[in-house]
């Protein structure tokens, strides 16, 4: 046997296309069964509605396909929000199945080794890639879950040539439907609310979890995510990506660019070439497919790195949005014509596509980035830790862990950039193979309102800034004692006997101070926001061990006054819009360890809000609004009677000292038509948002915040005739109070109110972004101080 041949292949199963455990060594993942009789049937947002295949049969039918070939692996990767299995669907030929296991040790050495894999790679032509298609992100979107599984059958049971060249070159990953909640209650968010085809920065929910998880152990080479529904030229219904301008700074755009196209219309081309087997004619006289990097200059970017396929880039991967022009079987058959248009690509090129995507590793590691100025990928970043609360950095360190970034830590106390950094403080070396993505997370971002008319959603999102931790880009070279970091274990401490203070200073510090009081335990807080534990220490040890921080004894200020636990109800939003707009607001909530009640504004004008202390708005003015489409009916309010009965609870609610509190601009002009602020309301344009300064008050309300700080604003929101309320933030009065994003014709904003409180009531608007999408997590004690407050 010739050794050295052997291990070559072993080495290149490794690192192009190794596979996790076999389902009999992983542990699997509890999960529910679905409630058949309460699977929706279709939405009403849908122009079409045919019958999709119900998430019920959806595992039935993997179980039935597994048992006929000798080329599929299913598993269960993990549970979405409401319970359901994440059914992940492997398929290569028997040979390549062999293998798996065996190489899973090598599968990272494109990244330490790169020269050597592209070398491998010129040398030997049978070697195969890694291809991942993500199934109905969307759980309105039927049609990606339903192409996916008619592949699936074709790949795991079909011997014509096709099939088989295509196996003999590839391994299939397909993520099957990755929002089971959406498609079993027909909605297009998950079962906390959140789009999760927007969290992929964040990364709060399970499903997105998954696939991060997914995409960092495949690396795969091509990336194409289910979508619909698109329909902007009837001659080429549909869409399939590359973008239009602008495109993220932080990208090897050049490699990516170099392919992407060219597969775009060979989708295009296997989509129009098939257009005698369609039924409708929308799709038999179509002529192409709008790609919107070819067809358009703006209005479809892949700036942000919270959808899918543009989080896959970072990872080399060739990611495409896919849109399918209609809900309907044709719909169904144009998703399935892209995909295997893109694997015949794939099979083609193989070996000329995984060169680049191995040279974007290669640069990174290298650090040299030729299309990038000098500098603006800085040598490393240099995370500090507070010793009191290392709560913050410490998720943003196994955050950059889970997504594949090398973090190392001080052993020694060292300089970098003439400043000088403790033992313990964490380092981000920038000369590593995912670079890209670590300097997506970690920068401040760029303001590039100039560059383009409209952005498709959000234009800045830095952690540093919108976590509330430090990243100090670092120019020169940091020569430190370091030790690698595998994850960080939190554990906090307790010094002293009592009173034990937390400090206004995080997410964990204020659950810490709620778990406390749901427990029983004394609770005062004072005019910075602090909170005092008056208990014996074994009786809050448990608590404070697992938040984290490093809680010391200390003296109660005279100014503080006890707090208690709070009855908080927020009004839901069941799908207005196709958005939960409440659902980040209502998350953040949760992390700082409030109960919440969620409320339908029905329920408001039946039930009343005398049973809660907070009412939280946060979301669309159209919730309080009788004039709504059928698709939106159902979440709004349902006649006038109900909008009176509204308006009279919560007036009602807060003559009686209730607290009210509004969030984001359509919860402010709700709050003005409910008549409980005379303020005038200012907008900014629908699609602005991004990071701004910010000058806060700095105590009570906005404790914990300084007159110099930052926060984010998302269809912007000011307050202008405020003469009856206490001013508690502005927007900083600079013509530069604009950081990062996107914002046209913002210069009337400048200097005005953000944050405001009614001075003969206790209503609180925050015109900032508090709870967006669970990502500001550093403005989310704005909602707690502003709870606590009295």
């Amino acid at each position: 046997m010739n050794k050295k041949k052997a291990l070559s292949g072993f080495l290149a199963a490794g690192i192009l296309a190794s596979v996790p455990l076999s389902a009999a060594q992983a542990i699997a993942p509890k999960w529910i069964n679905v409630n058949v009789s309460e699977e929706q049937d279709g939405s009403k947002f849908n122009a079409q509605n045919y019958d999709f295949m119900k998430f019920s049969e959806v595992g039935p039918k993997l179980a039935e396909i597994e048992k006929q070939s000798n080329r599929v692996k299913v598993e269960v990767k993990g549970n979405s929000a409401d319970g359901y299995p994440l059914y992940v669907v492997t398929i290569a030929d028997p040979a390549t199945q062999g293998k798996f296991g065996k190489i899973q040790a090598l599968r990272k050495q494109m990244f330490k080794n790169p020269e050597k894999a592209q070398d491998w790679i010129a040398n030997n032509p049978d070697f195969k890639v890694p291809v991942m298609i993500n199934g109905s992100i969307h759980g309105t979107e039927f049609v990606g879950s339903d192409a996916v599984m008619q592949l699936i059958e074709r790949f795991a049971t079909e011997n014509d040539e096709e099939t088989k060249t295509i196996l003999e070159n590839n391994i299939l990953i397909f993520n099957v439907v990755q929002n089971p909640d959406g498609r079993v209650e027909a909605t297009r968010f998950n079962g906390e609310g959140i789009d999760l085809n927007r969290d992929f920065i964040t990364q709060s929910q399970p499903e997105t979890q998954e696939t991060v998880a997914l995409i960092k152990e495949w690396n795969p080479m091509v990336f194409l995510d289910t979508h619909g529904y698109v329909n902007y030229d009837q001659n080429n219904p549909g869409l399939i990506e590359p973008c239009t301008p602008p495109h993220n700074p932080n990208y090897e755009y050049d490699l990516y660019e170099k392919w992407a196209l060219d597969q775009a219309k060979a989708m295009e081309a296997e989509i129009v070439g098939d257009k005698a087997q369609y039924e409708g004619d929308l799709y038999k006289n179509m002529e192409g497919t709008y790609i919107p990097q070819r067809d358009d200059s703006a209005g479809w970017d892949d700036y942000p790195p919270i959808f899918t396929p543009m989080y896959a880039m970072y990872h080399g991967a060739y990611g495409h949005t896919l849109e399918a022009p209609q809900n309907d079987e044709d719909g169904v058959r144009w998703m399935y014509n892209a995909i295997m248009g893109a694997l015949k690509f794939a099979t083609e090129n193989k070996e000329e596509m995984i060169t680049d995507q191995i040279e974007m590793f290669k640069r990174g590691i290298n650090f040299d980035h030729p299309f990038h100025e000098d500098g603006f990928f800085p040598k490393a970043y240099v995370l500090p830790v507070d010793e009191e609360d290392p709560t913050v950095t410490n998720k943003a360190v196994n955050h950059l862990l889970k997504n594949d970034i090398e973090v190392v830590q001080a052993s020694k106390a060292f300089e970098a950039d003439g400043k000088s950094y403790p033992k313990g403080t964490y380092i981000v070396q920038m000369d590593q193979a995912k670079a890209g993505l670590a300097n997506t997370m970690l920068w401040d971002g760029e303001d590039i309102t100039d560059d383009t008319p409209a952005m498709y959603d959000i234009s800045a999102w830095s952690l540093p800034e919108l976590w509330g931790f430090e990243a100090i880009g670092v120019q020169g070279d940091v020569a430190a004692v370091v030790s690698k970091v595998n994850n960080v274990k939190e554990q906090g401490s307790l010094t002293g006997n009592g009173p034990f203070i937390i400090p206004n200073s995080s997410v964990k510090a204020v659950q810490l101070a709620n778990q406390l009081l749901q427990k029983g335990i004394e609770v005062k807080r004072d005019s910075e926001g602090n909170f005092y534990a008056e208990a014996a220490a074994n009786a809050v040890s448990e608590e404070v061990k697992a938040s984290g921080l490093n809680i010391e004894s200390g003296k109660v200020p005279a100014d503080a006054v006890s707090i208690e636990n709070v009855n908080i109800a927020i009004l839901k939003d069941g799908g207005m819009g196709k958005v939960q707009s409440h659902s980040g607001t209502k998350l953040a909530l949760k992390r700082l360890g409030f109960d919440v009640k969620e409320l339908t504004p029905s329920e408001v004008a039946k039930q009343g809000l005398a049973s809660y202390d907070v009412f939280v708005y946060s979301g669309t003015e159209n919730l309080i609004s009788v004039n709504l489409s059928a698709a939106n009916k159902e979440f709004g309010l349902q006649s006038q009677e109900e909008l009176a009965a509204f308006k009279a609870n919560v007036e009602s609610f807060v003559n009686d000292g209730g607290k009210y509190i509004a969030v984001g601009a359509g919860a402010s002009r709700a709050t003005k038509i409910l008549g409980l602020t005379d303020d005038e309301i200012n907008s900014g344009g629908y699609n602005s948002n991004g990071i701004i300064k910010v000058a806060y008050e700095g105590t009570g309300t906005t404790a914990g915040y300084g007159e110099d700080d930052l926060g984010f604003v998302y269809r912007p929101v000011w307050y202008t005739s405020t003469d009856n309320d206490e001013v508690l933030a502005t927007i900083a009065d600079d013509e530069d109070f604009f950081v990062a994003g996107h914002w046209k014709n913002r210069d009337a904003a400048q200097g005005q109110a953000i944050m405001v409180k009614e001075q003969d009531k206790d209503v609180t608007l925050i015109g900032l972004e508090a709870g967006f999408r669970d990502h500001t997590d550093y403005l989310f004690r704005l909602l707690s101080n502003s709870i606590f407050e009295k």
